[in-house]
């Protein structure tokens, strides 16, 4: 009788594998189970606070040290701003234009921390101090996602009639953000003027319009990734124009995506709309444009951009991935996305860029769980191995072609969107892991450095304002489970600077419509009141338009049949199974092969 059980439990797995995993007993010799598989109440309370003191010690440390200069140097304890005495020293100048970068970029995050009092003085210190009538050329791309999103998050926050952050309240607030937001868009609108396709110039003075020597070329993300921003503008100022600007960018780039394999490429020439950098992938210089296309639709309900959102995800899908068909089945070499040629869909190097990371969340936004869950654990893998994400790094040879970490976001941006849709405590060890490497190696004693040489953890003396925008506070909102924007996630959108905006039915209309709409709904009603009287004079009367008039929009919703479904497995057990994270691991050079 005994060795019928045997064999019959046997059989059972062998006809069930999936089944396998549910048991202890297997777990007992999983590695990877016993590591990832629990991540208790008190270690995500202790981290909640880790990741909020790591905010408050940056964020402070910039205020004593570097306020109102726009980024902290944290080595030498001091501020900078724009290079003015080297006009070409991009690297700078393209971000920093003497506006108090870092304050302004920590406005939300200090509101999605709860912390009321400092948000309110911050948003003084703001109004007083912020200007855009400087002598600074700033990149266009660069100075809406973290100037103009910022303050648009700010302001919607402070008018919210609902307080879900609590009472960010400023007393005597007169919409002077939004007037900011204006401003600053207004001073990056000559970058449109001029261009043969519509695309804009790459850089504005913010006092003078386009330089004299700007170039006639721009990077993909850089022109098509305004849509969120200008759209909010638009929308709150009733002016078209910003969107209309935005949007036609967005559409003329699509309209000079290859005919053959429908890609686009990373660098076109403005006046001329030809691909000066034909290389198409997911990393620098294109990644926003995607992530934009599907967030314009979820945010302003536009069916257009989920159409072209769809047709780029299945083209990437076609030409950018190799290895194996599914994540979690099969055989093959680990999933990838690489880098090819938009003519022609061919592999064009080797590397894989830090901004990549970011993918994975477009994709939880997509619904195509599995497929986030293998994108992200190739990063996961990589930042295990040198505990950072270097620039670049090359999957053939297993080493990074850039060696410097900036305290880029992307990877634990994604690790937090695949925890909210899973809650897999996996998920909150990364989290961890990528918390624990920052404060090992790049604190020092006024804020968090730049990594130069993610091999030897040499410094660089910088402090981007991304940092406490988006890393830090994906790492709060990871581990604050019960926090008003993951109690209410469905309720907010984040941009590409994690600035967070909410999904607000308003934003569905275009208020200019209404206008010209209720304009020509009053002619109508005047006409054919003027040919009733002249019928039957002395019938006249006023027109009347009332808000209940004017239609009513319904809401757009995600494409259901997008969503691949997860199954219990890859809630409670591991996302990604061990023998493929085994894979994983061997194909970075976290692990040898023979292990």
């Amino acid at each position: 009788m005994r060795v019928e059980n045997i064999n019959l439990f046997t059989i059972f797995f062998m006809v069930y594998p999936s089944c396998y995993s549910f048991y202890n007993f297997e777990h007992d010799w999983d590695p990877f189970h016993s590591k990832y598989s629990h991540f208790s109440e008190k270690e995500r309370l202790q981290m909640v606070e880790e990741s909020r003191n790591m905010f408050r010690f940056g964020y402070d440390s910039y205020m004593k040290h570097a306020f109102p200069e726009d980024e902290l140097d944290p080595i030498h304890c001091r501020g900078r701003g724009a290079d003015h005495d080297h006009p070409d020293n991009i690297n700078i100048n393209d971000v920093l234009g003497d506006y108090v970068l870092t304050l302004v970029e920590s406005l939300d995050t200090l509101a999605i921390m709860g912390n009321s009092s400092e948000f309110k003085r911050a948003v003084q210190l703001a109004i007083e101090h912020v200007s855009f009538n400087k002598n600074t050329t700033v990149q266009v791309f660069e100075a809406t996602i973290r100037m103009v999103g910022s303050l648009l998050s700010a302001h919607l926050i402070i008018v919210d009639p609902r307080q879900p952050l609590g009472d960010m309240r400023v007393p005597g607030y007169e919409n002077e953000l939004l007037d900011l937001a204006h401003d600053l868009a207004t001073r990056l609108l000559p970058a449109f003027s001029n261009t043969r396709t519509g695309i804009p110039y790459p850089r504005v003075s913010l006092r003078d319009g386009v330089p004299e020597n700007c170039i006639n070329e721009t990077c993909t993300s850089g022109a098509g990734t305004l849509i969120l921003e200008f759209g909010i503008l638009s929308r709150l100022l009733n002016d078209p124009v910003y969107e209309g600007l935005a949007r036609r960018a967005v559409t003329n780039l699509w309209q000079l995506r290859s005919n053959v394999t429908g890609l686009l490429g990373n660098v076109i020439n403005i006046q001329t709309g030809e691909w000066v950098g034909p290389m198409s992938g997911l990393g620098a210089g294109i990644d926003s444009f995607f992530e934009y296309l599907l967030k314009a639709y979820i945010l302003f309900g536009d069916k257009n951009d989920l159409k072209m959102f769809n047709e780029s995800y299945e083209t990437i899908k076609f030409h950018m991935r190799r290895g194996r068909t599914k994540c979690n089945t099969g055989t093959g070499n680990t999933p990838l996305y690489v880098n090819v040629n938009m003519k022609t869909g061919e592999t064009v190097n080797t590397w894989i860029d830090a901004l990549q990371a970011a993918w994975s969340a477009v994709q939880v936004l997509n619904g195509d769980i599995e497929e986030a869950i293998c994108s992200h654990a190739l990063y996961y893998a990589i930042w295990q191995r040198y505990e950072a994400l270097p620039e670049r790094y090359n999957w053939q040879l297993k080493a990074p072609d850039i060696r410097f970490y900036p305290l880029r976001p992307e990877l634990i941006e994604s690790t937090y969107f695949l925890y909210q849709a899973t809650k897999n405590p996996f998920y909150l060890h990364v989290g961890r892991d990528i918390l624990n490497s920052i404060n090992e190696h790049t604190k020092e004693r006024c804020g968090f450095c730049t990594i130069h040489d993610v091999h030897t953890k040499e410094l660089e003396d910088r402090m981007e304002s991304f940092f406490l925008s988006e890393t830090c506070k994906y790492l709060y909102l990871l581990f604050d489970v019960d926090n008003p924007v993951n109690r209410e996630f469905s309720r907010y959108l984040f941009s590409t600077e994690g600035h967070i905006f909410p999904l607000d039915q308003n934003f569905h209309r275009k208020p200019w419509e209404d206008e010209e709409a209720k304009w020509r709904s009053e002619a109508e009603v005047l006409a054919a009141a003027a040919a009733e009287q002249m019928s039957e004079p002395g019938k006249l009367e006023g027109p009347g338009f009332s808000a209940n008039s004017r239609p009513v929009l319904t809401d757009a919703r995600m494409n259901s049949s997008n969503c691949h479904s997860l199954s219990p497995e890859r809630r409670y057990n591991l996302p990604i199974l061990s023998p493929y994270l085994t894979q994983m691991e061997v194909a970075v050079g976290l692990r040898d092969g023979s292990s």
